[in-house]
């Protein structure tokens, strides 16, 4: 029964990782496909645009048929059409054919996400799920890693049509989990803890049926949309940012995204400790907080190794939080409506979050780069005042009632 449960949390944080591998093909390829099909730079910005849009949709659609008819069945269901719709842009040759791929691509990694982490919940005890989901998020990072190596030697020799062909790749996960894993064995591993049959039908009306449930709900979703919006903003924005105030050359090189990254996955894997031991409010505020201040006081940089530190930190609170999500939305839902819950909260805030793009480069044509980082302080500090309000943050631990739902 143990091993059962490890294979499975093993099958979500790697198939979480291939999530943002085939995700980051996109940004690394898309001056390629701009070049090689001759669109205009809003053409190509439309393209995450759709993509955003087709994760909203498909968290919702595979949130809660998950919750209905068991996440490992639907977690395969999302693996398989996220791979074949990436893969398949090997074949694209006009704008239609990429929208129409990359917002089924979009369906897919919309829909993983949540499942993915209500997997992790139900096999994982409540005291541990903080690291655990920070697991998850650091096997984004390292797609991201392996997506900018693979495209160093893909994009230059074969082109981009044949960088996407890896998006294969997560078909590997879904024959280990078929192969692995079955359902009959994970419900007996639950039975086994004490767990007992449980037969409430999944609704996303559950998460708004009282006001202090729909107030829970908005909150989380504003956090998220400021969370994402914070990244998009460091990873699209901030080398390009530095490089016109400071002339650095170092901006947008892989050192920078080596030393962003690496930020950010220890920020998750010591946010996920804190969250654990100390509870949400402590580790939110804490974050949130210094997230304020670090966007702030980055304008201070003056040179390429503060910019290298500086983006260290900065990845570091930034994107720590990310690794929260998932624990303490399975932990303030019930385990049928985990799926929902999860991809609600953090699709709307790429949905969202993701125009934080547009409004850095506005803010860029009409001010300067104080502007840019007091809009982001502001945002985070709005986002901390919103996290003091959810009363159930106050709680160091949460109990989660002993469930057994269809995984």
């Amino acid at each position: 029964m143990e091993k059962n449960k490890i294979l499975v949390q093993r099958a979500a944080i790697i198939g979480s990782g291939t999530d943002d591998l085939t995700n980051m093909f996109l940004s690394l390829s898309l001056s390629s496909i701009i070049v090689d099909l001759g669109i205009s730079n809003t053409q190509a910005g439309s393209i995450s645009t759709i993509t955003n849009f087709g994760m909203l949709l498909g968290g919702l659609i595979f949130g809660y048929l998950a919750d209905k008819y068991g996440t490992l069945k639907l977690f395969k269901i999302t693996l398989l059409l996220f791979s074949l719709a990436t893969a398949s842009m090997f074949f694209a040759t006009n704008m239609t054919t990429i929208y129409v791929l990359r917002f089924l691509a979009g369906i897919g990694t919309g829909g993983e996400y949540g499942i993915a982490i209500s997997l992790l919940a139900k096999v994982t005890p409540a005291s541990k799920m903080g690291k655990m989901s920070a697991y998850n998020g650091v096997a984004g990072m390292v797609g991201n890693i392996f997506a900018a190596l693979l495209a160093s030697i893909i994009l230059p020799t074969l082109g981009w049509n044949y960088l996407f062909l890896l998006g294969l790749l997560p078909l590997l996960i879904v024959a280990w989990v078929h192969f692995n894993v079955t359902d009959d064995v994970l419900e007996k591993s639950l039975e086994s803890h004490g767990t007992v049959e449980k037969t409430e039908k999944p609704s996303y009306g559950e998460l708004f049926k009282t006001p202090k449930l729909a107030r829970q709900t908005v909150s989380l979703m504003f956090m998220a949309i400021v969370q994402i919006g914070g990244y998009f903003g460091l990873m699209n924005w901030l080398p390009q940012i530095m490089q016109q105030s400071l002339g650095l050359s170092v901006s947008g090189s892989s050192l920078w995204m080596i030393s962003t990254i690496l930020g950010m996955s220890l920020g998750m894997l010591f946010f996920g400790r804190i969250l654990d031991n100390f509870g949400p409010r402590f580790s939110y505020g804490l974050f949130l907080l210094a997230s304020a201040s670090a966007v702030f006081l980055f304008t201070l940089v003056k040179n390429e190794f503060a910019m290298l530190l500086g983006g260290a930190l900065v990845g570091f609170f930034v994107n720590g939080m990310f690794a929260g999500y998932g624990a303490i939305v399975s932990k303030l839902y019930p385990r049928h409506v985990h799926s929902m819950a999860n991809n609600l909260v953090i699709n709307v805030g790429r949905a969202i979050g993701g125009f934080s793009s547009i409004i850095i480069g506005f803010l860029m044509d009409v001010g300067n780069v104080t502007t840019v980082m007091t809009y982001l302080s502001f945002s985070y500090l709005a986002s901390f005042v919103v996290m003091m309000t959810i009363k159930e943050f106050a709680k160091t631990r949460y109990h989660q009632t002993p469930e057994n739902v269809k995984i």
